[in-house]
């Protein structure tokens, strides 16, 4: 069964980015702490970034995370979405307009303009196409930013909730959790490594 999985790196203090985030400062002041532990060395974690990208049917992201990637320092073949990891997934794009060029054209992109539900559901389409072509269970994942991630929460759209917790304390930057209505979390798994602590969540509703 496809899940709709939110995954995103988080400071001790609740921020996915450090301050002043944006083009050529796309994690903020400090921000880069937060994803030590996806360029790390250690076994757990290449374990950990190799299992989680593999499970990816299709990925869901905002459009001002979008340009982030897809602009001039943004991903490329060694660092992207699972780079030397796993197969590339659809990814489908939450924005109000679509792009008038994409650099990274060796990506299959998708842009929904229609809202985060819309976009989750044709991810979802498409994770089970990967799933049936694959003969295995792929699921939906939402890498972020921030506020997609939240909005979903707050939509009921997530299953599953993985946290990679940095061991920093930013300060300032953007909030995972800003306010909304509460959720139950159940735990079903963590692991921690040198670089952070991996926390997994099912998201009741």
């Amino acid at each position: 069964m496809t899940r709709i999985i939110a995954d995103i790196s988080v400071s001790l203090d609740g921020f996915v980015t450090g301050p002043d985030p944006g083009p050529g400062n796309g994690l903020g002041t400090g921000g880069e702490a937060l994803h030590t532990w996806a360029f790390s060395d250690d076994p757990e974690e290449r374990r950990c970034l190799r299992e989680g990208t593999a499970r990816s049917g299709a990925v869901v992201l905002g459009r001002r995370l979008f340009d982030l990637v897809d602009g001039p320092g943004g991903w490329d073949d060694e660092i992207g979405y699972g780079a030397e990891e796993a197969g590339r997934p659809a990814f489908v794009v939450v924005t109000g307009s679509v792009p008038e060029s994409v650099r990274l054209t060796g990506l299959d992109w998708t842009f929904v303009t229609t809202g985060l539900p819309d976009a989750v559901a044709a991810a979802r389409e498409r994770a089970e196409a990967a799933s049936s072509r694959r003969g295995e269970d792929l699921d939906v994942v939402l890498m972020g930013g921030g506020a997609t991630i939240a909005s979903a929460l707050e939509a009921g759209l997530v299953d599953v909730l993985t946290l990679h917790l940095a061991p920093v304390v930013l300060g300032a930057g953007t909030p995972l959790f800003a306010g909304g209505a509460p959720h139950t979390l159940v735990r079903t798994d963590v692991l921690p490594t040198s670089n952070a602590t991996h926390l997994t969540y099912d998201v009741l509703r």
